[in-house]
């Protein structure tokens, strides 16, 4: 995605990083193909990349090779796919040749992180000479773009950072992730940081914030305004439904609404990627049911309550126009999810124990169309073993339409 417009303005794009922080959550967990349902969803809200996991750890050969083809069957639209990989170069090496063009090459920056996580094993030189090294192999492997990640950069000095930054873009690098790693940066701190970051690096600065203080959502758009007012695209971090490690990450819904329906967004904020919101609640309610981590119930946007009004001045004011009492019009977030595995009564589901009947019992009544059924059956029994619970109608849905590119998950087996 080239970093520049019809008009030449600077555009604020998102890169998804559930399929990589998200699923680091502790106490969650998601099988590689809920990892590739993540992707499905965001191909279909239109956001501009997705962080799909490590390339470089064996037991993602596979996800990768399946993501990396259905990418090229068109199953997510124009979403692109990208690595995390440390900034090592044997890493990247491992990386090349699963068809993955897109990489994001990961370092602690930070003192604290030189002195205490790296225990003296590398200075501040020797930190940009392996970073160097990993750019250079991702870039004559044939990646197009390399994203370098400052890991604690809230804590790094912006002397370092406009150093490591240089360094990494004179290697190759087309961005720097500046990454609030503890969660510590308050708006207008990250806001005055990116824009001096942007400006002497002529470079993107992108977001990546963590929410321990409550402020992801925040920090990442003052961080974006900060790309803008620098005259450089923005690109910001997010997971769905705000998960991540520890207290989290950005929520992607809120970072749309909040550009979309905040006050004082400045002139010219502008979102270049083309999204479709009337996917995020289907997106936020399967990745609730697929992590097992109930929706909050005042989740902005998708919550349950979102839209709910019960104390009098409220109920009054919204039964004579919603909008006395609400930012956004609830339609825009598209329906609620209602599958056929969650109807009341007698129902027959397929997975994992089921037979031919159930399965084309099933798929008739959704009216999905079965062009490989013997490769379908076994892809949806395998997939339901995986997750351990019902499959989604956009699951079923999936696998009828790509169960050649969706059988590389699962080598040896099809």
């Amino acid at each position: 995605m080239s970093t520049s417009t019809g008009d030449d303005q600077p555009r604020i794009h998102f890169l998804d990083v559930t399929n990589r922080d998200g699923v680091q959550t502790a106490r969650t967990g998601l099988s590689k193909f809920g990892k590739t349902m993540v992707n499905f969803y965001l191909g279909r809200l239109g956001v501009a990349q997705s962080e799909i996991g490590f390339p470089f750890l064996f037991h993602e050969v596979p996800y990768v090779r399946a993501q990396t083809a259905l990418e090229r069957a068109g199953a997510f639209g124009s979403l692109r796919l990208s690595g995390w990989c440390r900034a090592v170069v044997a890493d990247v090496e491992r990386s090349a040749g699963l068809g993955l063009r897109h990489y994001n090459l990961s370092i602690s920056t930070s003192d604290q992180m030189l002195q205490n996580k790296f225990r003296g094993k590398l200075n501040r030189d020797a930190l940009i000479r392996e970073m160097v090294a990993a750019v250079r192999t991702a870039v004559e492997a044939g990646a197009e773009t390399v994203g370098v990640n400052a890991e604690d950069g809230s804590r790094t000095d912006e002397g370092f950072l406009t150093e490591f930054a240089l360094a990494a873009r004179e290697a190759g690098a087309a961005r720097l992730r500046y990454c609030d790693t503890i969660g510590g940066d308050t708006p207008g701190r990250i806001g005055e940081r990116f824009a001096k970051l942007a400006a002497a690096t002529g470079m993107p600065i992108e977001t990546h914030c963590h929410n321990d203080l409550g402020m992801a959502v925040a920090n990442s758009l003052a961080g974006a305004f900060g790309d803008l007012a620098a005259g450089q695209d923005a690109w910001i971090n997010t997971c769905v439904n705000g998960i991540g490690e520890r207290s989290g990450n950005a929520d992607l819904i809120s970072c749309i609404l909040a550009l979309r329906h905040g006050f004082g967004v400045p002139d010219g904020a502008q979102i270049g990627d083309q999204l479709d919101l009337t996917w995020a609640r289907r997106f936020a309610g399967w990745a609730s049911y697929a992590f097992g981590q109930p929706l909050p119930n005042n989740q902005p946007g998708v919550g349950p309550n979102a839209f709910a009004h019960e104390s009098g001045i409220h109920a009054d004011g919204a039964l004579k126009d919603h909008r006395n009492y609400e930012l956004y019009d609830e339609e825009l977030l598209g329906p609620h999810p209602s599958d056929r595995h969650a109807r009341a009564g007698r129902i027959v589901l397929t997975g994992e124990y089921g037979g031919l009947a159930g399965f084309r019992h099933v798929m008739d009544d959704l009216d999905i169309e079965v062009t490989d059924e013997a490769k379908t059956f076994q892809l949806v029994q395998l997939c339901n073993a995986a997750t351990g619970r019902p499959l989604t109608d956009d699951e079923l849905r999936l696998i009828a339409a790509y169960p050649d590119e969706l059988s590389l998950l699962y080598p040896g087996l099809l």
